[in-house]
């Protein structure tokens, strides 16, 4: 296998050579890397160096990048795994050239999962993490860190496969990221609370091409119950920009307040809060003493997080500018006036343009055109 040295973090590695002509050059290798991951594996190295768990799976390795990470920079046990014999192999020299005690593996992630239990597992497949969430909530013990890269389906681009996928029917809005985020945390928190376990959510975010949890289970059917009780979904009207939340295992039929049209359910989903404040500040604490290429934008990334409203949409308001036809303002222009009337209201994480607000729509609308 032909490789190439990169580095990462505190991390130097091997990984196999690309086709930088390619249209996505992480494709062209015999075992695959995405140099593009970097944040989301340096916002794992970081909350990890915040939590130190007693253990660690990196469930589907592929060139093991995140494993190695983790073991070289957290210094905490972990296992590495992937199915794939040419993969291991390289985890393998790339754990011995580092000189660590990593366990690596080469087993089926499932089976792997069934079998073992871990302090922290993380499941981190090439598209949807769907047929590998329920072996990874029986093996996890107090933590579960899943990554999804099938966004069309989770956001209701590609409407059928995410309903295969995710056993709900996401709907293609301005606020698709957030929908995309909170489809995924309501089909890890079913396949979780079906063996009376809860879920808390620590860090989770979503970023360009990816959706990326990291959660806390808790045991007990109380807190099953807890989590259950936050599912719902995003009633939106198909005619205007209106839309409100309602939690419950189905919805009930709605009118559009202001137009009158039936409100569609997207769902079901988690409406719950998305980010723990406790959390996000430990890994401000930490990310000064943690190398990482993307320690900027994770400091931005936290910042905004921990000021974001738990709302499970947001209004995109050049959209409520272009339907009222006027030239807004600056977006913090927009949120002073809101909370000077107020109203809470906030950025959201993944969009320059995205208001999350307590605010009716009216007041909004008001307000982006200035009256």
């Amino acid at each position: 296998m032909d490789v190439v040295e990169v580095t990462e973090g505190k991390t130097r590695f091997f990984v196999p050579r690309q086709d930088p002509h390619l249209q996505f050059p992480p494709g062209s290798g015999p075992v695959f890397y995405n140099s593009r991951m970097e944040l989301n594996r340096d916002s794992t190295v970081l909350l990890l160096s915040a939590l130190r768990p007693e253990s660690y799976l990196d469930a589907m390795g592929a060139s093991g990048v995140r494993g190695l990470r983790v073991a070289h920079e957290v210094g905490i046990p972990v296992t590495i795994n992937d199915w794939n014999t040419k993969a291991v192999d390289l985890i393998r020299q790339n754990v011995e050239a580092l000189d660590l005690a990593a366990e690596v593996t080469g087993e089926d992630a499932n089976v792997l999962m069934s079998g073992r239990k871990f302090d922290a597992v993380d499941l981190d497949p090439f598209g949807t993490p769907a047929p590998f969430v329920d072996s990874a909530a029986r093996s996890a013990g107090n933590y579960l860190f899943v990554t999804a890269t099938d966004t069309a389906p989770l956001c209701g681009a590609h409407l059928k496969a995410g309903m295969r996928r995710y056993f709900s029917r996401p709907k293609n809005t301005e606020y698709h990221a957030e929908v995309g985020l909170r489809t995924l945390m309501g089909f890890v928190v079913r396949e979780v609370i079906k063996y009376d376990r809860g879920v808390e959510p620590l860090f989770c975010y979503a970023h360009e091409h990816f959706h990326r949890l990291h959660l806390r289970l808790r045991y007990g059917a109380a807190v099953a119950d807890r989590a259950l009780a936050r599912l719902g979904y995003v009633m939106q009207c198909g005619d205007c920009l209106y839309r409100t939340e309602q939690t419950g295992m189905l919805p009930d039929p709605e009118k559009c307040p202001l137009c009158g049209a039936d409100l569609v359910p997207v769902g079901p989903l988690w409406t719950g809060r998305i980010n723990d404040d406790r959390t996000l500040s430990a890994m401000q604490m930490v990310l000064p003493s943690v190398t990482a290429g993307t320690g900027p934008r994770i400091a931005r990334l936290l910042a905004t997080c921990r000021q974001e409203l738990d709302t499970s949409s947001h209004y995109d308001y050049h959209v409520i500018a272009k339907h009222l036809r006027v030239s807004p303002g600056g977006i913090g222009t927009v949120i002073e006036r809101l909370s000077a009337l107020g109203y809470r209201a906030s950025r959201a994480h993944y969009s320059g343009t995205a208001i999350k607000t307590d605010a009716p729509l009216r007041v909004l609308e008001k307000v982006v055109s200035g009256g």
